[in-house]
């Protein structure tokens, strides 16, 4: 609840973490792949690394967007630009 609020006021932080939360479901949220890859969206264009490695990986797989290898690349790129060793 508290991360919606504060992702719903443009934290990127919660952002990405209910963006995370709704990938796999759990802490009484329901999985919902559409809604965390809109949620990783908002905090990937605010330039949270972690957020646009999460963001690449489901362009790559088709989580929650179509699959777009293309995109991937660019935001495991964008990633990477700041260090994120996954990237």
């Amino acid at each position: 609840r508290y991360f919606r609020l504060a992702a719903d006021q443009g934290n990127a932080t919660a952002q990405f973490q209910l963006g995370a939360l709704l990938r796999k479901g759990g802490d009484g949220l329901p999985q919902d792949l559409a809604e965390s890859a809109r949620f990783l969206r908002l905090a990937a264009d605010q330039g949270l690394a972690c957020s646009q490695w999460f963001l690449g990986d489901a362009y790559l797989k088709g989580l929650g967007v179509s699959a777009d290898p293309a995109e991937a690349a660019r935001l495991f790129r964008l990633a990477g630009d700041q260090q994120m060793s996954e990237a």
